[in-house]
């Protein structure tokens, strides 16, 4: 399925006080990782809100192999898992400089209708941008 990288340098804010990566702050280096998998198919969550689409996370599982440190640069790899339907979901790993694995996880998030807050299933454009 279709992958896509980033590649992130912790900030200092980002550590806790033995200048490791607080644990909370995986989600956001998740988060950036879809946000830009979904920016390269041409797809925003700004203009996926804007005509009445929710895609909030409903399952986040992480695991920690090895500690991030403060100013380490980290790649996050993010994968689809399957084609959506009225969830989709993606694989996640974070390495180092050197391609070691720090954390891998996974996360499925939910297609809701803005007005109902119902699930429905993903917009068409989405579907049509992954068979491109």
């Amino acid at each position: 399925m279709k992958i896509d990288k980033i590649q992130i340098r912790v900030r200092y804010g980002e550590t806790d006080q033995m200048g490791v990566v607080y644990h909370g702050n995986y989600a956001l280096y998740l988060e950036m990782g879809r946000i830009e998998w979904l920016r390269k198919l041409g797809i925003s969550y700004k203009s996926m809100e804007e005509n009445g689409v929710m895609l909030p996370v409903v399952s986040l599982v992480i695991n920690y192999k090895k500690s991030v440190g403060y100013d380490d640069v980290i790649n996050v790899k993010t994968q689809l898992k399957k084609i959506p339907t009225s969830k989709i979901e993606f694989e996640y790993e974070i390495t180092n400089e050197t391609g070691e694995i720090l954390t891998t996880a996974e996360t499925t998030l939910v297609f809701l209708d803005k007005k109902t807050n119902r699930p429905i299933r993903p917009p068409q454009y989405i579907l049509e941008a992954l068979e491109r």
